[in-house]
This record gives structure tokens, sequence and C-alpha cells, in this order.
């Protein structure tokens, strides 16, 4: 795909999957001064959930509590802090312990999330067949042509995301990113194999075929812009892509998989899955804190509209915008229950009409270049 695109036109703002991608919420979901990870967000009382660590809005003296800041530890206390006159409440997801499905009333759906400290694993599981041999095998394979070769590999790539978000327990995490760390050097040494993979990207959007399509076109990202520098370590990058959307096994599968457009209540529990994500890796000791950021960061756009902390510019890492482009692309190019895939070229045209002040030019500039 080499015809030029043409230059940026009027805006508007697509939905992506089911989750709009620039229009953000009516306030700001999640504030912050400064660029660490405390994850803040403004509620009205209503909103509160128990669990949730906050700090009120108005002094003392407005309200019948002793201090401002306290977690709502009961439902007695929960009703209490809401009959308050007070206008707001500023939650700390980090001092919070909400229990993960503590949105499920709120959003009219009785399908739990899975939660992988509780779920039992599916029969016949264990940690050791997280990552298939197959995928091992197809990546050692030397007699394979670059086509059997990519397919095999793209193919069990999918059956071990599936696996892993089935249980992402912190062993799971750990053996896939080695195995994640193969398809690396895969891709970095056979340039005819990382190509094919590129070609033959499926276009559904289950979570785990868009986790490695994600994975894959991040890589091949990073791979036209460091392939020679020491300072990006892209196996670390690779599990970063590969597990970007990881979080998402903490939303309510209802809400995650609905054909149509997210209520208020819905997008707010979706768009907690980034730090969802970021926790999961964190407690796990998985992966750098720059690449956790990949995490964090996949749904920030450098004109502030992302979440969940809708930062701007140079607020959002480097790792974080490349995963950002890779995200977008393969959502428009993925195929729903209520819309059409996207060619390659008809996405780039619209990433670059309709939303190029999403993205870093130039390393949108250089993603077009990879087709």
């Amino acid at each position: 795909m080499r015809e030029s695109l043409p230059e940026p036109a009027g805006r508007i703002f697509p939905t992506i999957g089911s989750v709009p991608t620039a229009v953000p919420p009516k306030t700001p979901l999640f504030l912050s001064n400064n660029n660490d990870q405390n994850m803040k967000e403004k509620l009205t009382l209503k909103d509160l959930r128990e669990g949730m660590y906050i700090t009120l809005s108005s002094g003392w003296l407005s309200h019948d509590f002793a201090k401002n800041s306290f977690k709502i530890d009961s439902p007695k206390l929960l009703k209490r802090v809401q009959a308050q006159s007070v206008a707001y409440a500023t939650v700390d997801y980090e001092k919070s312990d909400i229990p993960d499905n503590s949105f499920v009333e709120e959003i009219g759906h009785n399908n739990p999330v899975n939660d992988p400290k509780h779920e039992a694993p599916p029969e016949g599981w264990s940690s050791r067949n997280v990552v298939p041999e197959e995928l091992i095998e197809a990546i050692e394979d030397k007699k394979l042509s670059p086509d059997k070769k990519s397919a095999a590999v793209y193919s069990h790539s999918i059956e071990m995301m599936e696996h892993l978000l089935e249980s992402p327990t912190a062993e799971n995490i750990h053996a896939s990113k080695q195995a994640i760390s193969s398809i690396t050097d895969l891709i970095l040494s056979d340039n005819r194999t990382a190509d094919s993979l590129l070609r033959i990207t499926t276009h559904d959007f289950y979570t785990y075929t868009h986790s490695v399509n994600v994975g894959v076109t991040g890589l091949m990202l990073s791979k036209a812009l460091f392939k020679n520098s020491d300072a990006h370590d892209l196996h670390e990058l690779g599990a970063g892509f590969f597990l970007h959307d990881l979080g998402k096994v903490k939303v309510n599968p209802d809400v995650l998989n609905k054909p149509g457009r997210l209520t208020e209540p819905e997008m707010r529990h979706v768009r907690i899955h980034p730090y969802q994500g970021y926790k999961l890796l964190k407690s796990a000791n998985a992966l750098s804190e720059e690449c956790r950021l990949i995490v964090m960061q996949h749904h920030e756009f450098v004109d502030g509209t992302g979440y969940p902390r809708r930062l701007k510019g140079d607020e959002i890492h480097l790792y974080g915008k490349i995963c950002g482009i890779a995200d977008v692309f393969d959502a428009l190019t993925a195929e729903r229950s209520y819309k059409k895939a996207m060619s390659t070229f008809d996405a780039l045209k619209l990433m670059k009409e309709q939303m190029i002040s999403h993205f870093d030019k130039e390393l949108f500039g250089s993603f077009v270049r990879l087709f």
C-alpha cells in the first residue's frame, strides 16, 4: 500500500469497537497534576462505591465527618457519605479497594468479571501449557517457509493469548513473556516471516486476536524505529504490546462484548482496564516500568482526548503512543457484528483525515510506511 494519503480534513469522532475513541466524558475521568501513576477520578456522590478512598470537595465544616479523606469501608458509611451536601469527591484508585464486580448492579449485567485470583482454571489446565508447544516448534523450525511459519506462529500466538486471558496469573504472565521474546527475535531476524505476519493478521475483534495483531504491528513499527538502538529493549516492548489489553480480564464480559454504544456507567467500567492491566503486571513483577506504561497509556491521545488520564503530547510515553496507533488501526480493520472491517488503505486514510490530532504525526508517518 503505497498510495499517498490526502491531507487532513475536518475531525469526526468514529467509534472504535463499542467505545468512542475521542469524545471525552462530561468531566475529566482521571485527574493528576504529575506524571506518577496515581489514578484519581472526580465523581458525584451518587457514583461512589464501597471500597473507594475519597477526598470530599469541600472543607470539613461542610460535612459531618472528622476529616476530608477516608475509605468507604461499609455500605452504611456509603449511604452516610451520599447523604452529604457536597458537590463531588475525588477518588484515589491507588488507595481504593473496589471489588471487581462493584459496577455490576449499576450497569445492569449479572455476568461476573473474570477474577484470576478466585476463578478455577479450565479443566486440564496447568501453567506449563499456557504457551502451546506448537508455537515454540514453529518458531524454531528452520525448514518452514516464511508463509507457513508466520501462519503457525500467528495461530498459536492467538491460542497462547486466549489461555493467558483465561488464567492471567503471575506465573502464566512470565511464561507468555518468554514466548513473546522468541516471537520478537523471529520478527527482528527474519524479515520475510515478519512481513508475512503483518499481512496475515485476521480481522475479528476477539480480545486475544486483537492482542496478537497489536503485538505484531507494534513490534514492526518499533523494529523500523529502534532496530539499531541499544536504548530500547524490543523484547520488553513486544511483551507490552502483546499484553496491552490484559486489564480486560477485569471488565464485565457483557459490557466488553456489547454490540451497541455504552452507557456512562459502562464507559467508566471499561475505561479502568488500562489501570487494571498495569496493576496485574506490577503485582506479577513483569516488564519494566517504561513498558508497563504501554498498558497504562495505550488509549491516551496526544490531543488530550484519550483515557484514563487524558494526557497530552509528551506526557504520553513514546511506547504508549506507538501502541495507541497500532490499537486504533486494528480496531478499524476489525469486523464486528455491527460493522464491516475497513481495508488497510481506508483505515489509514481515515486515521490521517479524521483522527490525525490523536497521534504523533512522525510516528504515524512511519506506521503508514510499513504497508
